[in-house]
């Protein structure tokens, strides 16, 4: 058995659990398609999918690879190599917050940026006036958050080494 579990992690280059979950996912997308394949809005929603895909693939993911990349070189440039680095890196201090920022402003951005302000108030009686602050103050809340814990992480380390 060790064996053939040994020949599956050559062939497959990763653990045999790997090629399980990943058989395991299809499978049930497999399902899905079969119970939606007689929907009336099943082409619609292909065609959502595809350009989520088309989306996400060529025009966030250069965004935010570019923006890391930059943020990356930013940060070396803070500390050169004659100067000590810090303990701690602030890179996924910055990354975190950021990306939860942006993920609310993709969601919510028709009502960040007052977009159908008409359908919104005829479908829930109410205006879209409040968005922009929530999204500044959840957006403020989560750098706060991060630079406390950045903070934290930083006193400790330098409790540890001193």
């Amino acid at each position: 058995m060790r064996e053939l579990g040994a020949r599956i992690r050559r062939a497959y280059a990763a653990n045999p659990l790997h090629l399980l979950a990943l058989l395991a996912a299809f499978a049930l997308a497999g399902y899905v398609v079969t119970h939606l394949a007689s929907e009336p809005l099943f082409v619609r929603m292909l065609i959502w999918f595809a350009g989520a895909i088309i989306g996400h693939d060529l025009v966030l993911f250069p965004i935010y690879a570019v923006t890391d990349r930059s943020l990356t070189a930013a940060l070396h440039r803070l500390w050169p190599r004659t100067t000590a680095k810090p303990a701690v890196s602030p890179l996924n201090y910055i990354r975190v917050p950021t990306l939860g920022t942006a993920l609310l402003f993709l969601i919510f951005f028709p009502g960040i940026l007052r977009q159908g302000q008409q359908t919104y108030l005829a479908a829930t009686g109410q205006n879209q006036q409040p968005y922009l602050a929530r999204w500044l103050l959840l957006t403020a809340g989560m750098f706060a958050i991060s630079a406390i814990c950045y903070a934290l992480r930083t006193r400790r380390s330098a409790a540890r080494d001193g």
